[in-house]
């Protein structure tokens, strides 16, 4: 059985069926999302591509408070700040009422998610030395929808301890991308603007405190707040995060939001601002030779596909190594680099960092969208590889148990899982 400090382990009873919900949910988005990106790819690549730019620059909205704004503008600003919503949603009550409450637990996907973030970093900037530093945090995120509709493709056996890690690094993932958007991607500060936010952030805290859930009370004071942090420079997305961390955790209000907005954000926010982000035209091979000869592209391609494996991994070895936390007995090693593989997978936010970072259409931005697309398919496709290996092999062990149940008359939910193999990558 898994120890209380093993390293992925499955967690409460409670937590795991409540994360297996919410993965569902999250696979389906994931589809959606590889639909909307398709699509985009496929008309920019057409000779109707014009069109998709014209409708993507789009203006639309009042100019008070600088919301005309393009219909790409608009999903990356407005669409993106319900998804950080639902994700603050999530930070919190993993942190408050989840199991990582508890410090031991918490450890172990806080310092992956930083070493996911870091290596990543480090690698785009030797790449980049002298050159484009600005673009340093686009390969840091992890696409949790997008790293969740590979794993639901490729997996049946594996442990399910190993979905809700991904699922727990990604929000905390999450966590830190929005923080470093907020302070390294925040032009032209408004100290007026920003301080205005607050009062009606703090008015809907107030409500949803009392348990006031009225929508007529309550869209109204979030749209404002968005507007106003909008207008001071900081990234409006922001204001999605610190208005979920206003709600209040437990039965009720917390998990009225999600599962009101969850379906929202996963299929219809996160898919429109894939639609309008990745519609770059390649121009053929030669055209994604030239994107690739950028050193902005080529370094985020190596951050994806090797920083995140070794800055993932390495966390957790070090975790494992410094502490009396230990890997959970279903797993191998050889589980953690597929999942740190799949950490590679960078879309929404790595898209959207590269647009604050260069500038929306630029050259360098179609670079960068160039860089992320490719990055994440390779992380993608050498994450199936290896992750359906190891699926393959809990499969057999799966039936193994099966007929051993069955020649028992023991029901195959009281079979203990498998012993560790020895030696961190000995079993194959």
């Amino acid at each position: 059985m898994s120890s209380p400090t093993g390293l992925f382990g499955r967690g409460s009873w409670r937590e795991t069926s409540r994360i297996a919900d919410v993965l569902r949910r999250e696979t389906v988005g994931g589809v959606l999302l590889l639909a909307g990106t398709a699509v985009a790819l496929v008309w920019a690549n057409t000779p109707w591509a014009a069109a998709y730019d014209r409708l993507r620059d789009t203006v639309v909205g009042p100019s008070a408070l600088h919301l005309d704004l393009s219909l790409g503008a608009w999903s990356a600003d407005g669409l993106l700040a319900l998804f950080f919503f639902v994700a603050g949603l999530e930070l919190k009550r993993e942190f408050v009422a989840g199991d990582l409450r508890d410090v031991r637990r918490a450890a172990l996907p806080v310092s992956a998610a930083v070493g996911g973030m870091a290596a990543p970093a480090l690698i785009y900037l030797a790449v980049n030395a002298g050159g484009q530093v600005r673009g340093w945090a686009i390969p840091t995120a992890t696409d949790i929808a997008f790293a969740l509709a590979v794993l639901a493709v490729i997996s049946t056996h594996l442990p399910s301890g190993l979905r809700t890690f991904l699922l727990t690094l990604a929000v905390v993932d999450d966590l830190l991308a929005i923080t470093i958007i907020a302070i390294f991607y925040t032009s032209g500060l408004s100290v007026g603007f920003l301080a205005l936010s607050l009062l009606p952030l703090a008015l809907f805290g107030f409500l949803v405190q009392r348990r006031i859930r009225s929508p007529w009370l309550l869209l109204p004071l979030a749209a404002l707040t968005w507007a106003l942090m909008h207008s001071s420079g900081v990234h409006a997305t922001v204001a999605g995060v610190l208005l979920a961390f206003t709600v209040p955790v437990g039965p009720g209000l917390a998990e009225r939001f999600e599962h009101r907005f969850r379906p929202l954000s996963a299929g219809v926010a996160v898919p429109v601002f894939a639609f309008f982000a990745a519609g770059v035209t390649v121009g053929g091979f030669s055209g994604l030779v030239d994107s690739l000869a950028d050193t902005v592209a080529l370094g985020i391609v190596a951050a994806l596909v090797v920083g995140k494996t070794v800055g993932i991994t390495a966390a957790t070895w070090l975790v494992s190594r410094f502490t009396r936390a230990e890997l959970d007995d279903e797993l191998s090693w050889w589980d953690v680099v597929g999942l740190a593989l799949l950490g590679g997978i960078g879309f929404t936010v790595s898209l959207l960092i590269g647009e604050l970072a260069f500038g929306v259409g630029s050259v360098r931005d179609e670079h960068v969208k160039v860089g992320v697309l490719v990055g994440t398919v390779t992380a993608a496709l050498l994450a199936s590889v290896l992750l359906r290996l190891r699926n393959r092999r809990y499969k057999r062990i799966a039936a193994a148990e099966q007929v051993d149940a069955d020649r028992d008359g023991i029901p195959d939910v009281y079979q203990q899982a498998p012993d560790p193999p020895s030696g961190p990558f000995a079993d194959s």
